[in-house]
Parts: C-alpha cells; structure tokens; sequence
C-alpha cells in the first residue's frame, strides 16, 4: 500500500499546532520523494471557500469542499493533508467515507494552552466581541470518537508528535520505514571504507 495516495486529517482547535505540524509533515514526505498537497483551512476559505460564513451549514461545506479536493488527489496518488478546524463529527466522518485512505489525527490542545498561543489573534478577537461563534469558546467542538492517533500539543515536543505520525503511517502501510538494515549496513561500509578502515 505504501506510495499510495492518502490523506492526514488534522483536526482541532484553533492555536491547537495544526499548520506547524503540516508544514513539517509536507517537507518530510517530499524529501522521501512524494508528491504532497497541503490544504490549511485559513488559504482554502480565502479561495475554495470564499463567502462561506461559520454557520454550521456554511462549516460543513468547507468541510466537504476540502473533503473533495483531499478524495481527489488521494486517487491520483498525492498525499493530501487537511490542517482545518472541522468541529463536527459528521462532516468529519463524511470525509472518511469520501476519501478512503484517511487518516485522522486529533490535534488536541486544552483551550487555556490555544488561547496563551493566539498564533493568529484570533482569541483576542474574540474576547473582544469582534468575532462571534468561535469554535471551541461560543461554537462546539466535537472531539473524534475514534481517530487514528491523538497528539496532545501542549505534552509533547514538535519532533515527538512528528515522529508518531510517521510511526503510525508506517504501522497502518502508507509508508515504508526509512532505510532498511542492508541500506544502512552499506552506508556504514562505505564511510568506513573512505576512511580508510577496511
């Protein structure tokens, strides 16, 4: 199955660690030579999504906009990974059931943590009156039942939470390990022997 398409589904509140976890996830995948498109809720509101506004009618077609673009690189072998918010679980589960290949993983971040973070200002905003049905403050966040990993931002490094999804991919066979022992045996046998040591 590895070098197949599929999809990360990240989701979680706002400030959760959602887009610095694609980012890196995007680079990591590309410099093993696969082809990777990243949809962030903030750039596909602005393009695929513009005049969608945040009631949940209007959240839900966000959703399965970035669902049908994700449904469609998936079958031509792209890695998609969605880094929106997506609160509700049946939107969520409808992207499953869409795409296949779907991997989701909750980015969870107590809201006190996203709030000290307020990347985009948004929680300020908020607080301020000027933004009103907020996800996770005046709008539910619905937490996945069931999703394939749950990565607790304000418990684990960067590279911690990096290294477990990769780990996960590999376990359910979207990717290979990185190098088997014969790469590595050779790769030590050649530095050793440019050394001069054998």
């Amino acid at each position: 199955m590895a070098n197949t398409g599929f999809t990360i589904w990240f989701t979680g509140l706002s400030g959760a660690g959602k887009s610095t976890l694609s980012e890196i996830i995007e680079k990591r995948l590309k410099e093993r030579g696969r082809n990777v498109e990243v949809l962030d809720g903030d750039i596909v509101r602005t393009h695929l999504s513009k005049g969608l506004g945040f009631s949940r009618e209007d959240r839900d077609t966000n959703i399965k906009r970035i669902g049908f673009v994700c449904a469609l690189l998936t079958r031509n072998n792209v890695v998609c990974i969605s880094a929106a918010i997506a609160p509700y679980g049946e939107a969520r589960e409808w992207a499953r059931r869409e795409i296949g290949n779907f991997v989701e993983i909750y980015i969870k971040c107590p809201l006190e943590v996203c709030r000290q973070r307020d990347v985009k200002g948004l929680y300020k905003l908020v607080d301020e009156g000027k933004i009103k049905n907020f996800t996770g403050v005046d709008d539910p966040y619905e937490e996945p039942e069931h999703p394939e990993l749950v990565i607790e931002t304000d418990k684990q490094t960067i590279e911690e939470s990096v290294s477990r999804i990769f780990a996960k991919l590999v376990e359910l066979g979207y990717l290979e390990e990185e190098g088997n022992s014969k790469d590595e045996a050779q790769v030590v046998t050649e530095r050793l022997a440019a050394l001069g040591y054998l």
